[in-house]
C-alpha cells in the first residue's frame, strides 16, 4: 500500500509541476507582449517610455 501511495503522490507532484511550468510560460508570454508594446510605444512616441525600467 506504501508504494502505491508514493507512486500516486509522484505523480501528482509531476501534474502539479507540469501545470506551474504551463503557466510560467503564459506569464512569460505576457511580459515579452508588454514589453513589446512599450518598446513600440516608445518609438512612436520619440523617447518617452511608458515603464521605468
Amino acid at each position: 500500500m506504501v508504494p502505491l501511495l508514493l507512486v500516486l503522490l509522484l505523480v501528482l507532484i509531476l501534474f502539479g509541476a507540469g501545470f506551474m511550468i504551463e503557466a510560467l510560460w503564459w506569464v512569460a508570454l505576457a511580459a515579452l507582449v508588454l514589453w513589446l508594446l512599450g518598446f513600440l510605444t516608445r518609438s512612436r512616441a520619440g523617447g518617452s517610455r511608458w515603464y521605468r525600467w
